[in-house]
């Protein structure tokens, strides 16, 4: 999904960026943990879900911190009360006299203290991965050791520019090469090497458990049991200091909200927004759909031996990867000698199909490729669907060296100065009817 236009509020000479998203009769302000930038969040499938999911609330009001993202660079983190009077500044930059206050991580302690001094611009509030002091002392012993922080901050300093602590801010999707690139991308263009180290050294000054109490408006806090960067324990005692405050405990391990299970957290705040929680919706999204497959794998891996064959796979999978995120695709899943990605033109599919098909010629791999456009029913990070079953079979049908596509992929590009041989008219097997199939040329 691109990203929302970006506008600015002016809080005395400094311009926050900021941005709205939907148009419904209440409002709802998400305020950003440790890293965040308006333009990069939208570039991953599952942030972009998660949020146009809120912005069906209610009208979602997005922005980037100063020292962050697209607004000014002061040299310093901004303090409580300049993060107060920039989320006070964006507020009445749209209008939003009284929103839902949703912050996540680090912007829990902003928001809890902006709800105590600003009662009449908070109608509830909303934690997620919350605490109220995050560094353990005498008298919260619940707070992360010293040594762990200084251990924490070791690791982003000399980590910096890679994917960096993923594995604890969002262990479910560590793993993941394409959510790995999106993170450390997102770091760096977040902030700087030094706003990062400044921004971590503000961490052992925060503490706000004083004015827990004063907060009255409606409160829930949500956490994951398994949270390795706030465990649940910090927002369990955040609850216990306001009065009345709803504490819900979600299985699971990531920090970050927009991964694992994401639709138990956004249950939970579309309960708290609206007062009741819709059946989530079925996430269905026209794309076209691009399986490839290694002709004679067998034969290769046979030749080569285990070894020479695992390094031969692991440069095809780059490869593809590489091929299709520059051609704005989402590699789904690798599949032992194929691939399985979608994409939101059919153009740009047919030209990573014949990226990959080149590029993974000179290790002595010829690959096929078969595409269909249809509508794809998003599972979390796979797609199911009759397009899907098609596409797969499409590709069952071509020759080594070819990309086959269905004819509803010739008709959408049409006038896109691609050339398609006839490959006439084809059973596919589990699908009804006749397709006629056609190679495309170059």
């Amino acid at each position: 999904m691109p990203a929302p236009p970006i506008r600015y509020a002016d809080d005395d000479g400094v311009a926050i960026a900021y941005q709205v998203v939907g148009d419904g009769p209440r409002d709802l302000v998400f305020v950003p943990g440790f890293v965040w930038h308006l333009e990069v969040i939208w570039e991953d499938p599952d942030v972009a879900r998660f949020l146009r999911r809120m912005a069906g609330f209610g009208r979602l009001i997005l922005y980037d911190k100063r020292e962050q993202g697209l607004s000014d660079r002061t040299g310093q983190p901004p303090t409580l009360e300049q993060g107060m009077d920039d989320l006070l500044a964006v507020l009445n930059a749209v209008g939003a006299q009284r929103p839902v206050v949703f912050g996540i991580s680090e912007g829990a302690p902003m928001c809890a203290l902006f709800a105590a001094t600003h009662p009449e611009r908070c109608e509830r509030l909303v934690l997620f991965g919350a605490y109220s002091r995050l560094v353990g002392s005498a008298d919260h012993p619940a707070g992360v050791s010293e040594e762990d922080m200084e251990g924490f901050f070791a690791m982003v300093r000399e980590g910096w520019g890679g994917p960096v602590a993923l594995d604890l801010f969002a262990p479910s999707v560590a793993a993941d090469e394409t959510k790995r690139d999106w993170w450390a991308r997102l770091l760096r263009q977040g902030t700087s090497p030094s706003g990062a180290r400044n921004l971590l050294r503000m961490y052992y000054h925060l503490d706000v458990r004083g004015v827990l109490p004063a907060i009255g408006a409606p409160t829930l806090l949500v956490t994951r049991t398994g949270d390795r960067i706030a465990p649940p324990e910090q927002a369990l005692l955040m609850a216990g200091g306001i009065s009345g405050a709803r504490f819900v405990e979600l299985p699971g391990e990531d920090h970050l909200a927009f991964f694992e299970h994401p639709e138990a957290v956004l249950g939970e705040v579309e309960e708290f927004f609206t007062g009741r929680r819709s059946a989530p919706p079925g996430e269905r999204v026209l794309a076209t759909v691009l399986f490839t497959d290694i002709a004679g794998s067998t034969e290769h891996a046979t030749a080569l031996g285990d070894r020479r064959w695992r390094d031969r796979l692991e440069a095809h999978d780059r490869a593809v990867r590489r091929e299709v995120a520059a051609r704005r695709g989402r590699v789904v899943k690798t599949m032992g000698d194929g691939a399985l990605a979608v994409f939101d033109g059919p153009a740009r599919a047919i030209e990573a199909a014949a990226a990959i098909r080149d590029a993974v010629a000179p290790l002595d791999l010829h690959v096929r490729a078969g595409l269909h456009t249809g509508e794809c029913e998003l599972i979390g990070q796979d797609v199911g669907g009759i397009a899907v079953h098609i596409g797969a079979r499409v590709a069952a049908r071509a020759q080594a060296g070819e990309v086959l596509v269905s004819r509803t992929v010739t008709d959408l590009v049409a006038g896109s100065g691609l050339t398609f041989a006839d490959r006439g008219e084809h059973e596919l097997k589990g699908v009804p009817g006749r397709w006629r199939l056609f190679a495309a040329q170059g």
